[in-house]
């Protein structure tokens, strides 16, 4: 099974069984939730970092944190420490497969958003349906045992697409700024329609589509063109249309378009350091997000706090792209 596929159907089971484990836990709910996207976020870069300099096999880390996340979610712990477990576990996963498909990618973005996009799916399930955390748990411990027996016929990783050198320090802070401030706005929009289960996995479904497709729309036409397309129209409908259920799916599912998009620019800006890059991503996506929830805004003032944090992700994109891919590979 190529290994892009085979990390993403854990993807999708890993957050599954810890959203699942989350939803099962008794105690401060907000509190323990809080702890579990703290540790599976903010913790990337340094897994990352620390992945880049010992060079594991990713394999055996996504198989093992894999492993982690089912025991953690079936085992009758205390609540703190069964969030701390599945947190860990669910960091490390990320940025083990993460570093896995960026290295075997050639280059390319598709394998990324084939990576990411089952995540929601997994997420929206084990919100939803807590009682399924021992199937996602056994499922795992199979995949698991799956990635260990295919790692003895790996093969050699393919070459990524050269990256330019000498790369200054404030391309990558840019992106990460870009994505934080995006998810200050994404986080403050509310759809009032998204009530009962069946609308909530709708949600998912377009989150997945848009993510999944996002890699190819910048391997087809370029991340310049691919967030032309996307950020805009996505600005427009999530701060206008957000209470129109059509045009509200529309719009996550652009606005979704650009994360395989900037994960792809990040391994460019850090070819060296794909553990660091995928990590990266996801610690700015945090802070920005929890901010996000915190603002409390209404009528035209959430309008325009959406369309001014979309609008500053734009050229933020397009600059870094240029500055790393140059004026002959744009589109």
């Amino acid at each position: 099974m190529p290994v892009p596929a085979l990390n993403s159907i854990a993807h999708l089971l890993v957050d599954g069984a810890c959203a699942a484990a989350l939803y099962a836990c008794c105690g401060d709910a907000a509190a323990l939730a809080l702890l579990y996207n703290t540790l599976a976020f903010s913790t990337q870069c340094l897994v990352g970092l620390g992945m880049d300099a010992a060079r594991p096999r990713p394999r055996f880390l996504t198989a093992a944190a894999c492993l982690a996340v089912a025991l953690f979610a079936l085992l009758p712990l205390p609540a703190v420490w069964k969030i701390v477990g599945i947190g860990l576990g669910n960091s490390l996963f990320h940025v083990g497969g993460g570093m896995e498909t960026l290295e075997y990618s050639g280059g390319r973005a598709a394998p990324l958003g084939v990576f990411v996009a089952p995540g929601a799916v997994g997420l929206a399930l084990g919100t939803l349906y807590p009682t399924l955390r021992m199937l996602f748990a056994v499922l795992l411990i199979l995949t698991a045992i799956g990635m260990l027996l295919l790692s003895r016929r790996a093969v050699t990783p393919a070459a990524p697409s050269a990256a330019p050198g000498g790369v200054s320090w404030w391309v990558p802070l840019l992106l990460l700024l870009a994505v934080a401030v995006r998810a200050v706005g994404g986080a403050a929009a509310a759809f009032p329609w998204k009530t009962g289960a069946g609308l909530t996995l709708l949600l998912a479904g377009f989150v997945f589509s848009g993510k999944m497709l996002g890699g190819f729309v910048c391997d087809r036409l370029g991340a310049k063109t691919a967030a032309l397309l996307s950020i805009p129209p996505a600005a427009v409908l999530t701060a206008f249309c957000a209470s129109v259920p059509a045009a509200a799916l529309l719009g996550q599912l652009l606005l979704n378009l650009t994360m395989p998009v900037t994960l792809w620019l990040l391994y460019r800006a850090l070819p060296d350091s794909p553990g660091l890059a995928f990590g990266l991503a996801a610690s700015a996506l945090w802070p920005g997000a929890l901010l996000g929830g915190m603002i409390r805004l209404s009528g035209p003032w959430v309008w325009l706090w959406v369309v001014v944090t979309f609008a500053f992700s734009l050229p933020a994109i397009l600059i870094v792209n240029k500055k790393l891919c140059g004026k002959g590979e744009l589109k």
